[in-house]
């Protein structure tokens, strides 16, 4: 073989060895393989339907309530707890004044009370633990306004995630199924060592020719 064919095949050689390498290939096709793995149990068909599933059966339902939760809904809540612990102090002094104005004690104002208006009684009986409870919601709603209106702009942001997973799950199984990412320096690196001893040895090869030719002339 002729050394002007030798020297571009050793300089393409040279090339495929240097050019993975100078470009950073093997750390960046890791990080590709690393992506991969990590997007393996997200990216199957069953995962990615559990994700849309909640998405749009909780997420997006929620969407629709948590605009409701805002600073006004909270200060007319707030005016229902007071008004629950109004309802408390009256209840404390209800009993006493129908035992007066009945010629009863309080134990047998209580006792009637829970015979002839058992639904009114035990709320009455209630009100101290109805009143806590209500303030501890009503406390967390307004901790979280702010978050509540951002629900709707969040859900926004979030659908063309879940669209995009739903539309590419046959396209991440076929690269998926690729041979590890890993060995792509290699498709490149191997060939170009084997191109540049080839024609390395075709160059040697040469130029051992010529000097021999040049020692030894061949008689005229």
């Amino acid at each position: 073989m002729e050394r002007k064919v030798l020297w571009p095949v050793l300089v393409i050689g040279l090339a495929l060895v240097i050019v993975p390498f100078a470009f950073g290939m093997p750390g960046k096709t890791a990080a590709g393989q690393r992506m991969l793995n990590d997007f393996h149990p997200l990216m199957q068909a069953d995962s990615v339907a559990k994700t849309a599933a909640y998405y749009n059966d909780v997420f997006v339902p929620l969407g629709k309530v948590a605009p409701a939760l805002n600073a006004s809904t909270v200060a007319k809540f707030q005016g229902y707890g007071q008004g629950f612990a109004g309802m408390q102090s009256d209840g404390q002094k209800l009993v006493p004044a129908l035992a007066q104005a009945m010629h009863m004690t309080p134990a047998q104002v209580q006792v009637m009370l829970g015979r002839q208006f058992p639904h009114m009684a035990a709320i009455l009986a209630s009100l101290p633990t109805m009143s806590a409870d209500f303030a501890q919601l009503v406390g967390l709603m307004a901790n979280n306004t702010k978050v509540f209106a951002q629900v709707p702009a969040g859900l926004a942001w979030y659908q063309p995630l879940v669209t995009t997973m739903q539309g590419n799950v046959s396209d991440y199984q076929s690269v998926d199924s690729l041979p590890s990412f890993n060995l792509f320096t290699w498709f490149f690196v191997i060939p170009g060592l084997l191109l540049a001893l080839l024609a390395g040895y075709g160059l040697w090869h040469e130029h051992e020719v010529t000097v021999h030719h040049r020692a030894h002339p061949t008689p005229a």
